[in-house]
């Protein structure tokens, strides 16, 4: 919208806005400060555009609302929008944040409602964005007035059971709901609840579909083909229209979410709204100083870095956001900000600071998100909860306190700030790994390479059966349905009706198969593992965590932080799903350690490495096998290991797809000698080491900075990926490096990298020639997850291995 942003979201006083300093006097007040010298190390601005237009004719009761609503112009991506859903096509509409993206479709389903009362479906992933929307939309239908015809309605797990019947009997237009609901409540029941809504049905809205990759991204996309079916049952053919943030691949990603052919999508991406400039500020903390143990690359905390900036920033008047890597960050250092600001004096500043994360209740997340809007809320630490398209009013500054792991999503977390044409302080506070360290250095990177392509994986051998028993209870399978579910199809239904789970029944039109049951209560779209562990402090139950999170971070002796307070955790009860917890001032934090094993159940496809014809890159199933081990305490401030602590837990497994390759000979009796392009290992190094190369260390070492640097090609998390690497793999014979998904089944990652190996090779070995670090740190081989204490590791060995196996 051109003008109607301001008028859905930004409530914030102007007397607010008056006392918030300029973008250029902050950025040379925080230059002025002696605590800070030296750790910009980039300056940049992004320019603001102005708006370009285009004509769309209106019905003339629609134009009259959103002139109302101060929206008298719409934008030239806008209209190609409306035009291509207009004209049959599905559409990616792929532009920055606070663009107006929701005009596009909310024009094509008020049109069509006002018509023939066609119905349009609208899925978001998170209730928030859910509450969002319905308030924008539900104000524009009153506006057309009760005899329009055009209804709005929310249906989430938030309404009581006869608010769900209400909402069904008066047969809103535009329905509102999650991926979950949509799971759960309504496409169970499409004939007997919904058959009005289906028979109308002209218009699937997926609101963000960017973020649906991983785990939940692989179940969405089945949801969506089950949607599908359902659809096709009651001869409808909607057009689809996904709403997504610029990424490397909008069509084949909104085709694989849902089931339709790529050539149907008309893709939209060229952004067109107005925006004001974006300064830019990409911040490295200080080193540790030599002599304390810390002169290998080791850096002070980008936490305590960003709580500092933002307390500063805070007092001088700019409410701003800060987006931290997990719930305890943003729980402790918000914590840590308050009193911070309590210390200098404001008390009534201290009080304006929140932690925004999914697991707090709904009531405090719609607390914190009204108390933004208001201007109330005067900083704010969150996860990437807030990093959807929550209107939370125009923020004064963004800070991203470690590189999030992929530029969209950097780029997502600074649209968050400046909204419409007002500049925008954005600074990147970079943490000392990998990818971090790489993007500081090289900066270029974040503002020039192309966006990261989203993957997901609607095959998943996993998921694939629970959902097909699903669609079963909602419409007869039938053996075309392989058109919905893929090849492995027709094997899924032979499993399932040996197991008397599904039941084959011979009828006019074919062979046809029903389910036994109602399996979608069965099953969770967010998680694998449906245990949860209880977090209890004085008797009340302070978080949920899903059982592989609990035995992370809620074994005994883990430090946990929930809002502002921190806990020990006393004693954990895997029996009863109970985490006991203490109130502590402990100034550490804890990290787990581990050991793992793979066990390769199947070689799945084989080609050999582009540059090394003589190694071979595998793509296959496997079984990870892990127990945490113990755990170590690290200053809360500098990160130094102050001890270790075993544990006894039990062992957990994971089914997923890695890709995999071998060690040659040649470059494993280089590293064994030490002889790394003719330096041996002392050369190579300081000078003074052994003469002899760490072949263990060099692999593990091309392990860890591979794996940290494939969310620098693909849109995922750290976390989404794991490792192993072993001299001697009984499956191979041979040195063998594995790179897996971490979700059961695969989450498609390493089915893409397994094409695209050498590249995130080259990559990795330039980020590895870009540390000049001596014998590695955590911004090149040093992994922050490595359950193993980062021990062995040799640099030079990995630098040697990864040039030997790109070198043409």
């Amino acid at each position: 919208m051109r003008t109607g942003a301001s008028s859905h979201g930004n409530s914030k006083t102007d007397s607010a806005r008056g006392l918030t300093p300029a973008v250029d006097d902050t950025i040379a007040w925080l230059r002025d400060r002696p605590y800070y010298e030296g750790q910009i190390i980039d300056e940049r601005t992004v320019p603001g555009r102005a708006a370009t237009t285009a004509d769309c004719d209106l019905d003339s009761r629609l134009a009259g609302v959103l002139e109302e609503a101060g929206v008298t112009d719409l934008y030239a991506h806008q209209t190609a929008a409306i035009d291509a859903v207009r004209g049959g096509d599905d559409v990616v509409l792929a532009t920055e944040t606070a663009s107006g993206k929701s005009l596009a479709y909310t024009v094509p389903a008020f049109e069509r409602a006002l018509d023939r009362r066609a119905t349009t479906l609208y899925i978001a992933p998170q209730v928030a964005l859910i509450n969002d929307q319905t308030e924008t939309l539900s104000d524009l239908a009153q506006g057309l007035g009760f005899a329009s015809g055009v209804s709005v309605a929310q249906y989430t797990g938030r309404q009581s059971k006869s608010e769900k019947a209400a909402i069904r009997e008066r047969q809103p237009t535009v329905l509102l709901t999650t991926p979950d609901m949509l799971h759960y409540g309504v496409l169970p029941h499409a004939h007997r609840l919904w058959d009005w809504f289906f028979e109308r049905l002209e218009t699937v809205v997926i609101d963000e579909v960017h973020g649906y990759r991983g785990i939940f991204g692989s179940h969405v996309s089945l949801v969506m083909r089950r949607l599908a079916r359902v659809a096709e049952r009651f001869d409808s053919d909607p057009e689809w229209v996904c709403c997504s943030a610029t990424i490397g691949n909008p069509v084949d990603h909104a085709a694989t979410v849902t089931g339709q052919p790529d050539d149907s999508f008309a893709l939209v991406d060229e952004d067109t709204s107005a925006s004001g400039p974006r300064h830019w500020l990409l911040w490295n903390p200080p080193e540790y100083d030599g002599g304390e143990g810390w002169d290998s690359g080791r850096r002070k905390s980008s936490h305590v870095e960003t709580k500092r900036l933002f307390v500063d920033l805070v007092e001088r008047g700019l409410q701003t956001v800060v987006f931290a890597g997990s719930r305890q960050t943003a729980e402790r250092y918000a914590g840590d900000s308050a009193d911070e600001l309590r210390s200098r004096g404001h008390h009534d500043l201290a009080d304006g600071v929140g932690a925004y994360q999914a697991a707090l209740t709904n009531e405090k997340r719609r607390e914190l998100e009204d108390r933004l809007q208001s201007g109330d809320l005067r900083g704010v630490w969150s996860t990437s909860a807030l990093e959807l398209g929550v209107d939370v009013g125009g923020l004064d500054a963004v800070l991203i306190d470690g590189y999030p792991g992929t530029r969209m999503r950097a780029f997502q977390q600074a649209g968050r700030a400046g909204r419409g044409t007002d500049p925008a302080l954005v600074a990147l506070v970079g943490g000392e790994d990998q990818l971090d360290q790489y993007v500081l250095c090289n900066p270029a990177t974040l503002f020039e390479k192309p966006a990261e392509q989203a993957v997901t994986n609607p095959e998943n051998d996993q998921l694939l059966p629970d959902h097909v028993l699903a669609a079963a209870g909602e419409n007869w399978l039938s053996a075309n349905d392989d058109r919905h579910f893929g090849p492995s199809f027709p094997d899924v239904v032979a499993d399932l009706e040996a197991a008397d789970e599904l039941e084959r029944r011979s009828t006019a039109q074919g062979i046809r198969w029903t389910s036994n049951g109602r399996p979608h209560h069965d099953m969770s779209l967010r998680t694998v593992d449906d245990r949860e562990v209880k977090l209890v402090a004085k008797g009340d139950v302070i978080a949920r965590l899903p059982f592989e999170d609990a035995l992370r971070d809620a074994h005994p002796g883990a430090i946990y932080h929930h809002q502002g307070r921190r806990y020990e955790v006393t004693d954990l009860d895997l029996s009863t799903g109970v985490a006991r917890l203490d109130r502590t001032w402990a100034d550490y934090y804890t990290r787990v350690l581990h050991d793992k094993t793979i066990t390769v159940e199947a070689d799945l496809r084989e080609r050999p490495l582009p540059t090394r014809e003589d190694v071979p890159v595998r793509f296959a199933s496997v079984t990870m096998r892990k127990r945490i081990t113990g755990y170590e305490r690290r200053d809360g401030s500098s990160g130094e290991t102050l001890g270790q602590r075993p544990l006894d837990l039990p062992e957990t497994s994971l089914e997923t797809k890695a890709m995999y390759y071998t060690v040659p000979e040649n470059l494993q009796r280089d590293i064994l000698a030490g002889e790394y392009g003719g330096e041996s290992t002392a050369d190579a190094a300081t000078g003074d080491g052994a003469p002899d190369g760490d072949f263990p260390g060099a692999i593990h070492a091309a392990e860890h900075a591979m794996i940290s640097m494939f969310p620098f090609e693909y849109l995922c998390d750290r976390g989404d990926i794991g490792g192993l690497s072993t001299p001697l793999h009984p499956h191979t014979g041979a040195p063998t490096i594995f790179i897996y998904d971490g979700y059961p089944g695969g989450i498609g990652l390493n089915r893409a990298a397994y094409h695209d190996v050498a590249p995130l090779m080259e990559t990795t070995l330039s980020m590895l020639r870009s540390c000049d670090c001596e014998s590695g740190c955590p911004a090149c081989v040093q992994s922050p997850h490595c359950g193993n204490a980062n021990d062995p590791l040799d640099k030079h060995g990995a630098v040697h291995l990864l040039d030997g196996l790109t070198s043409l």
